[in-house]
């Protein structure tokens, strides 16, 4: 079975704040889906008005972050009974929470870090003790993410007034140091294991999306990361990442595809720390980078995406 001669709308943009990062996704994925065959149709989506012309059989989501990836966009496809890839509306809002993951992750065995909540604007402080990180609950590419290594109490309040940008409530673990690894899942099958090493601080959106930080005045070539695909772990430990992966993959029920950020500590133990239901999809793309590592070419990772999505039954 082939996608060659179906219409697919590309969905892409979003009114969240990861919009231009789902217009380089939408660009590559069409581009993918024309070579397959397909006759693509592209959406910009601002809101919840888009329109999808008739006589479309499958929409390909890559709206990334709000709207896109925490169950709207797929509630709105669902009442139009419009098919479309990747996680259902449900499984979409409790990946997208990472708060409502957590407590999924744990119920399932799950290693993840421990957490605490706070109120974005309280003045409350965390019990854990330093070093910690405090991030939004929904959001994603890193947005608001803050690592605070002292946590004194005006860190924390300049930290916890930035996330009320996006949330009012924070998220609170403690910060492990270690090697930030990602692992693609397709099926259920996880992909090799991406080792991502930073230029300079953390996994934020300037070193996922370096272009972007360019964009914005940036020094060229000051941002970015280095990628180790397959990362080179141990078979042992390798494993053991991949099976945490699937692991937090099926707690979530998630349908299709997705990708599972993980932290592994000096005694090489796995620690999930959420799970994207719509991840990148641009040149720098990590999802596509464990795919080619798996010999699995971009065209064909997305007709794969696209016609495991048709076989999904939909409320």
């Amino acid at each position: 079975m082939t996608i060659a001669g179906k219409t697919i709308a590309v969905l892409k943009g979003g009114p969240g704040s990861e919009r231009e990062v789902s217009l380089e996704s939408a660009k590559s994925v069409c581009v993918a889906l024309r070579e397959r065959g397909a006759e693509v149709i592209e959406v910009d989506v601002t809101g919840a008005g888009f329109e999808i012309p008739p006589g479309v059989d499958l929409a390909f989501n890559v709206i990334h972050g709000t709207f896109g990836e925490d169950g709207q966009v797929q509630k709105l496809l669902e009442a139009r009974r419009l098919p479309y890839t990747g996680a259902g509306a449900a499984t979409s809002e409790v990946a997208f929470d990472k708060i409502l993951s957590k407590k999924r992750f744990i119920e399932n065995g799950v290693p993840t870090p421990a957490f605490e909540i706070l109120l974005a604007g309280a003045g409350q402080l965390p019990a854990m003790a330093p070093p910690f990180v405090l991030k939004p609950p929904r959001e994603g590419s890193s947005v608001g993410v803050h690592i605070l290594r002292e946590g004194g109490a005006a860190a924390v309040a300049a930290a916890l007034e930035d996330i009320a940008r996006y949330d009012q409530v924070a998220l609170v673990e403690p910060f492990v140091d270690g090697k930030e690894l990602t692992v693609g899942i397709l099926g259920n099958e996880a992909l090799p294991v991406i080792h991502i090493q930073p230029k300079s601080g953390f996994y934020d959106i300037r070193n996922k999306y370096p272009w972007m930080a360019e964009k914005e005045g940036g020094s060229p070539g000051a941002a970015g990361s280095v990628y180790t695909v397959p990362a080179d772990l141990g078979e042992e430990t390798t494993l053991r990442v991949q099976r945490a992966a699937r692991k937090a993959h099926i707690a979530l029920g998630i349908e299709v595809y997705s990708r599972v950020d993980i932290l592994l500590d000096s005694d090489e133990r796995p620690w999930v720390l959420e799970v994207n239901t719509i991840p990148g999809m641009t040149s720098t793309s990590l999802l596509p980078k464990a795919a080619a590592a798996a010999g699995i070419s971009f065209p064909e990772l997305c007709e794969r995406i696209a016609l495991m999505s048709l076989q999904v039954r939909r409320p």
